[in-house]
Parts: C-alpha cells; structure tokens; sequence
C-alpha cells in the first residue's frame, strides 16, 4: 500500500476513535479513492454501508471505487420543446396561475388546507431531559384527567381551558408542546402570528376562525399558539382595532373549548412575556393554567448536550463537568456551546493540517465565552416579580428568583 498523506493519517486515527461516524468515515474513502487506494477505498465505504444501509453517497463511492460505469452524458444538440410539452402536458400543473387575486384579499387561501397540520409524532415527554417540576405540573394539570376519562367524572373534573407555558426564551416551550401532543396522540398545529394577521380588514379574524375549524376537523389536535404576546396583546395598549378585532376573535374561540363541537380541541399557548398578554386571555375557562419553564436543570442540561454532541468528533469528554460549567444556560445557549466547540476543533485542523477531535478543552472555553441569553429576561422578570404578583400570578418565578439569589 503506497504511504498514506498526514491528512489521511489523522483522518484515519478520527475514524478509529470514531467509528460510528458515516460522514467522516466516507470523507476518508474520498482521499483513498483520490490517491488511488480504490481497496482501501472499497472496505471504508463497506463499513460506512454497513452503519448506514440507505446512504446514497456510501453507495455511489462504493460504486466509483469498485469501478462501476458511469452514466453516458447525453449528447448536446437540438431540443424539442413542443414535443416535449405535449408529451408532459397532463402532468405538468401549470407555472402560473392565471385569475388575479382580488384586491380586496378574499381569495387568499383561508381553508382548511392552508394550514400545515402535523401528525401525531414520536415526541413524548420521556424525550424531554430533565424538569421534572413541569412534568408533574403537566400531568396533574393536564394530562392525567384527559388519560383518565371514568376518574374526570366521578370527580367532576372540567377540561375547560388550556395551557399557557411561559419562562425565558431558548428554554424548550414549543418542544414540551409538542411532547404533550404526542403524550395525546394527537395532531399538532402551530400558529404563529404570521399565520394569522392580515393587511385586508376581517381576513385576521377569518384566518384565527379557520384554524380552529381545521383543528376542529382534524381532533384530537393540539392547537400551539407561539409567541401568545403578539396573539394577545393587551387591547387597553393596542391602537389598531384590526389587532383588537383579532384578540376578540381568539377570546371567541377559547370559549367554544368546552362545547360538543370542540371536542378533542386542546390548546396550548407560550410566551417569553405573559404580563403583556391580555388578562381576558387569562381567566377561567381560557389559558387559565400557567406553568413556567425554566433553564434547563442538570439532567435536562446533560441530554441537551449529549444530543448536540452525538454526531461530532469528540474524546475524553466529561459530561459530569461540563453540566457544572453550564450551569444557567438555556438550551439553545446549550447547542451554541457545541457549535463554538466544534468551529475551534474545526479551524485548529486547518490551521496546522492535521485533524483532531473536540476535546474537553474546546467545550469549556465555549462555555466560558458563551453569555447566558436568559440574563435580560430575568433582569425583566424580577421587576414583575417584585411589583406585580396580584393573586400570587407569579409566585413560581418568585420562588425560583429566591433560590438564585436573584430577587
């Protein structure tokens, strides 16, 4: 075998360290099969077929390796585009839709098939590392009485309302969410205020009717409203009565939860600022359940990392540590701390031309340069903790503010 480059050398002693890793593994095929070690080649990209039966690149530099011929080009020349047209013609829509929209916006399309529906997934709550608090709080509030319809009766338990999740941004709201709709075994619809707000008068409250007939239409569904404090501003602050009509028209809507033809409609809501939510949003019968999410605790914290990390070259990493070292960092910090880590593995191999893994070293100066971005929310949050707790609203942020010596 001819004597291997110091780049195939580190990329060799990667693999070794990393074995499971197809992207890698098959980036050495490439130099093998570039430096003519077409064997060499052959048995790496076996091994990457055989963690990775489907992977198209494995196949198609197992097929190069080995010799395969490739696809004749065709030969340039003239085309004919009639023939060709009508021989696709039944198939093909067409590039342009040919009516004009009106222009007062009515024919934007407002049914139920406009909004995307997601199918029940695989997300479950055991998928969401960590905060036990909130998984308590889900299912005593939540869940339990919607498992459990015979125990809902005998105690006279209502599922009037929904679920408004608050807390810091970057903490997990929209994938707990998502977890208690896989939790139900039901279809998922998020709506965001892009969704629903329109320039034309009447479309916005159109818009927030159609996507509760659709979530009507497809139940059990859950209905996720993100980012609640665009939905539902307070209208005592609101000088457009378009974005007023809207916040009654969702108020409208949340009081039908209870009738016979919303059976099977739950909703979820979330916002980094629930003290600009409409209090009208907030009272019995309505998003009358609050839970806060906090930055994820050291279990939460471990999974996070452990994910980010699965697909990376890494050694010698100690999670025990590193948790410590993150400690107050909301999840998407958590991936940033990954992603920094792996840009100074990434340009440190190019600089000095040898490969090297991701190494404790890297993921503590990430963590070290990394500013927690939950320090702005909670320099807010203290002030409402303090001055406007009215009917202990927020006795949970009070609580956690105290633990962290923060209020």
């Amino acid at each position: 075998m001819p004597d291997d480059s110091p780049l195939i050398q580190s990329l060799r002693t990667a693999v070794a360290a990393a074995p499971a890793d197809v992207p890698l593994r098959l980036h050495l095929a490439e130099l093998l099969l570039d430096a003519g070690q077409s064997d060499a080649a052959v048995a790496e990209a076996a091994v990457a077929l055989q963690h990775a039966p489907g992977d198209a690149q494995a196949r198609d530099l197992m097929a190069r390796a080995m010799g395969a011929p490739q696809q004749p080009v065709p030969r340039q020349g003239a085309f004919d585009w009639q023939a060709a047209q009508e021989q696709v013609g039944d198939v093909v829509p067409p590039r342009f839709v040919e009516a004009p929209v009106r222009a007062d916006g009515q024919d934007d399309p407002g049914d139920a098939e406009a909004w995307d529906v997601e199918t029940p997934g695989g997300v479950r709550l055991a998928d969401v590392g960590g905060m036990q608090d909130v998984k308590d709080r889900l299912e005593a509030a939540f869940l339990a009485p919607l498992r459990n319809p015979e125990l809902r009766k005998l105690y006279g338990k209502s599922l009037r309302g929904g679920l408004l999740l608050y807390g810091p941004p970057g903490c997990g709201k929209t994938f707990i969410a998502r977890a208690v709709a896989g939790e139900l075994g039901a279809a998922f619809l998020s709506v965001s205020v892009n969704d629903v707000l329109d320039m034309w008068i009447g479309n916005s409250e159109r818009n927030m009717h159609e996507i509760f007939e659709t979530a009507r239409r497809q139940a059990p569904c859950v209905v996720f409203l993100d980012e609640l404090d665009a939905l539902g501003a307070k209208r005592s602050r609101t000088a457009h009565s378009g974005m007023r009509n809207t916040v009654n028209q969702l108020l409208t809507e949340l009081d039908g939860i209870d009738s016979a033809a919303n059976e099977g409609v739950f909703v979820l809501a979330a916002t980094n600022v629930p003290w600009d939510v409409d209090i009208a949003l907030r009272r019995p019968g309505r998003l009358d359940r609050t839970i806060l999410v906090l930055p994820p605790d050291g279990p939460a914290r471990e999974a996070i990392l452990r994910y980010h990390l699965r697909d990376r070259p890494i050694e010698n990493v100690d999670l025990g540590k590193l948790v410590k070292a993150t400690d107050g960092l909301s999840g998407a910090d958590l991936a940033h701390v990954c992603e920094a880590a792996a840009e100074r593995a990434l340009l440190d191999s190019a600089r000095t031309g040898t490969v090297r893994l991701i190494g404790m070293k890297d993921l503590l100066a990430a963590a070290k340069d990394v500013v927690p971005s939950t320090e702005p929310w909670f320099a807010s949050a203290r002030n409402v903790a303090m001055f406007a707790n009215q009917g202990g609203m927020y006795d949970d942020l009070v609580a956690y503010l105290k633990k962290r010596r923060k209020l």
